[in-house]
């Protein structure tokens, strides 16, 4: 088992949740709430990750961030901030991919919500913010449950991007995935199985969790 790359892979999906909660959260309300008539437009590019091949967000990043890039270059020269082969650059990338997974949870749930719920609330006196804190937010608990155990698992598991923008420096960059494909190519198969099966039951689960919220929202509906 290497632990170093357990380590950076841990901190990787825990800090991407950390991240991705209040803006997701914000998004999928927005999302599930809106009318506005380009909002096909910004789910379209908000499930682009999930389409698109790994290694085309990597190159593109590479490209953006790269300090052959002027934003790269400047970055680096003025913020002392490299975003390619670093844990930052790896986050940042880590956050882009993994955006769906903890919107569209969160959309379904607050979606379900009855806006005459909240319009009750506002004529009862709480303003938008409050009801949001005390009515909205507990409801669509299932959906923040799904969302952060399927971006965290997500994150264990991200290969493509992370071996692009981040390379392979031990305990840096260094994740689980990218120490399988190590230890496989080193033919070193005991050590691949021990972390694969790590990974594998991390995603089962990250399922369950998603499963026993989705049991959970009906009985929040009536």
């Amino acid at each position: 088992m290497d632990w170093q790359a357990a380590r950076v892979s841990l901190l990787l999906a825990v800090i991407t949740a950390v991240v991705l909660l209040p803006l997701g959260v914000w998004l999928a309300r927005w999302l599930a709430t809106t009318t506005w008539r380009w909002r096909p437009v910004v789910e379209a590019l908000m499930l682009l990750p999930l389409l698109l091949p790994p290694t085309v967000i990597g190159f593109y990043l590479l490209a953006a961030f790269g300090q052959g890039s002027a934003l790269g270059a400047w970055l680096a020269g003025s913020l002392n901030l490299k975003l390619v082969f670093s844990f930052e650059g790896l986050l940042l990338a880590s956050v882009l991919v993994n955006l769906p997974f903890m919107v569209q949870p969160l959309q379904r749930s607050f979606a379900a919500i009855p806006h005459s719920l909240r319009e009750a609330a506002w004529v009862c006196g709480l303003s938008h913010w409050r009801a949001f804190w005390t009515i909205e937010l507990p409801l669509a608990w299932p959906g923040l449950l799904a969302g952060v155990a399927l971006t965290m698992a997500h994150t264990l598991g991200e290969f493509g991007v992370v071996l692009m923008v981040g390379g392979s420096i031990p305990g840096e960059t260094r994740t689980l995935s990218i120490a399988i494909y190590d230890r496989v190519q080193a033919f070193d198969m005991s050590a691949a199985h021990v972390m694969a099966l790590v990974l594998v039951l991390c995603s089962l689960l990250a399922l369950a969790l998603v499963f026993a919220s989705n049991r959970a929202r009906p009985l929040q509906e009536r």
